[in-house]
């Protein structure tokens, strides 16, 4: 069995000449080989271009004495982000890191619609989804027997208007004992609070293209009865502002007059799987770095 640890290094900063060289000289001095890059500098941004980068670092060999003579004397991964910290702060970036033997553990919320919970749990089973999922929680008792079907623990906790905020408190002391990485809306049919949201872990939620253009209940019967020729989703980190937080991905699939409204939303759950199960997979796999509303995704 190989030993082999990757850490994924995600780095933004103001664009200057060096960059790439700074970063990738760093792991070379140490002797560890980035075995994976992206980087992308974006030009259209008030206040001077902005520099982006991913980088998969092989950090099996931190112990080797090039490493240790890199930093400080010390071959831990404290002592790695230490000296990353300080070089960083000189390219006055922001950073974060995370090891390939640390797996997530993404907590999964729903309400009464399946086809999201199967589609992630599936792709959790076959490997596609590097992740634990330790709970699925839910305000209603519908998706139990699905749960179970796939022995992951469920816990029901209906919510009314006078009991959300101590129905999120729950969910949030949950998501803490889980050890919970992860929050992801697979169709919950709540607003989440604010208070929630500066609690929880980040919140990958999943919606229908048509917002805003189609809100409220129904909205493939209202696509349907204006005649739209194509319909979509977008899964986005849910912020305090509903339906606005940065996008990670989206798609469309085209749809004819000859579609009725329940073939409609069937095309459309198709695509919501997808988006959503592309969302997840790429803040897992470290693709994400938010930049104020939006995201890159490297």
């Amino acid at each position: 069995m190989s030993s082999t640890v990757h850490a994924t290094f995600l780095v933004a900063a103001p664009d200057q000449p060096g960059l790439v060289a700074r970063l990738a000289g760093f792991f070379y001095t140490a002797g560890l080989n980035i075995i994976d890059a992206g980087n992308h500098t974006d030009v259209h941004v008030e206040g001077g271009p902005r520099f982006f980068m991913r980088m998969v670092v092989d950090v099996s060999g931190l112990s080797a004495p090039a490493a240790s003579a890199a930093l400080g004397g010390s071959s831990t991964r404290a002592a790695l982000e230490r000296a990353f910290g300080d070089l960083a702060q000189t390219l006055s970036a922001t950073w974060s890191v995370r090891y390939g033997d640390q797996i997530q553990r993404v907590a999964i919320l729903v309400t009464k619609d399946p086809a999201c919970l199967y589609d992630l749990v599936l792709r959790q089973r076959s490997g596609e989804l590097p992740c634990e999922i330790p709970l699925v929680l839910s305000n209603h008792p519908t998706l139990e027997p699905v749960a179970e079907s796939f022995r992951i623990p469920f816990f029901c906790l209906p919510v009314t208007a006078d009991t959300k905020r101590e129905q999120e408190k729950r969910i949030l002391e949950l998501c803490r004992r889980h050890h919970v990485d992860l929050v992801v809306l697979a169709r919950y049919m709540q607003v989440l609070t604010e208070d929630f949201l500066n609690d929880a872990p980040p919140v990958i939620n999943i919606h229908h293209g048509f917002l805003p253009a189609f809100q409220g209940a129904k909205p493939y019967h209202q696509a349907h009865a204006r005649g739209v020729k194509m319909i979509g989703a977008t899964a986005h980190y849910a912020t305090k502002d509903l339906d606005q937080g940065p996008i990670i991905e989206q798609d469309v699939a085209r749809v004819t007059h000859a579609m009725g409204p329940d073939e409609m939303a069937r095309t459309g759950r198709d695509v919501e799987r997808v988006v959503l199960s592309r969302a997840v997979r790429a803040h897992l796999e470290r693709r994400v770095i938010v930049e104020g509303r939006r995201t890159i995704v490297l």
